[in-house]
């Protein structure tokens, strides 16, 4: 039997780009897991404030050229590539010229939280799952960071539920405190829907808040990962009341919980199997 296949999904990672601890989170986690056995993939968006130059990144054609609809319009995919030399891993970058080519990440130079965030999310979200098709590579457990990637658990227990690829893949998700104020635009949860999802599927999201981020996330997971000690009470409770496996926030960087976690997660769906 080959290696368990671990993936990650984050929207920042050390030393790419550090907005939050997740960034630190989904540097050292996938090293250590690696270390354990795993095969590691990660995957995150090439914003504009990522030096391609000093990074390293290059281009991989053969898994760039997809379309990602959404609302009826094509947004070309292109997809990126860098290595940690020192932990021989390495991070794929997914990139959009309107969506992700700009100077800061989530808010304009005022502070302004982007109108088409939803947009870039969905793009984000649905092209990562296209893109681990495309590498043929079978995760054992996708494991979600921060709120941009809210949608992936959603998407892979109904459009992605019977892929190949996807078929026996368990989904984690961290939770962190709120990294948003904001909302997202009022059709959001219209325009997450794909495939022969309806709006149902994304009722959970739609009042666009960070904590329907969340509690949606929570809904579509297999296990939930309480990554910080400030979360909020709602998310808390939905949380509580989700019946999900639930790793406990451990302010020690023991990354050994993780592992048993992972495993925790993966054997149940054995137990149910037999």
């Amino acid at each position: 039997m080959g290696k368990s296949k671990l993936l990650f999904i984050t929207h920042e990672m050390s030393p790419f780009l550090e907005l939050t601890k997740i960034a630190e989170i989904t540097r050292q986690l996938p090293q250590a897991m690696q270390e354990k056995g795993y095969e590691i993939r990660i995957l995150m968006p090439r914003f504009g404030n990522i030096n391609e130059r000093r990074n390293r990144l290059h281009e991989v054609i053969r898994l760039s050229g997809m379309n990602i609809i959404i609302d009826d319009n094509d947004n070309p995919l292109i997809i990126k590539v860098a290595s940690i030399p020192a932990a021989r891993m390495q991070v794929y970058f997914l990139d959009n010229e309107e969506y992700f080519q700009r100077k800061h990440v989530f808010a304009d130079k005022d502070g302004k939280f982007y109108a088409d965030n939803d947009e870039r999310m969905i793009f984000f979200c649905k092209g990562a799952l296209e893109t681990v098709k495309k590498l043929g590579w079978a995760p054992d457990v996708i494991h979600c960071h921060g709120w941009m990637s809210a949608l992936v658990p959603a998407y892979l227990k109904t459009t992605y539920k019977d892929d190949p690829t996807f078929k026996h893949s368990k989904v984690v998700y961290s939770i962190y405190e709120n990294e948003f104020a904001e909302k997202m635009s009022a059709d959001f949860a219209r325009k997450a829907v794909m495939g022969d999802m309806t709006e149902e599927h994304t009722e959970v999201y739609k009042a666009g808040t960070n904590t329907a981020m969340y509690t949606g996330a929570i809904q579509y997971s297999d296990g939930i990962v309480l990554a910080s000690e400030n979360i909020d009470g709602d998310v808390l409770n939905n949380v509580k009341n989700s019946n999900k496996s639930v790793m406990d926030y451990v302010s020690t960087a023991d990354y050994e919980n993780y592992y048993n976690f992972y495993d925790e997660i993966t054997t149940d769906e054995l137990v149910h199997v037999a």
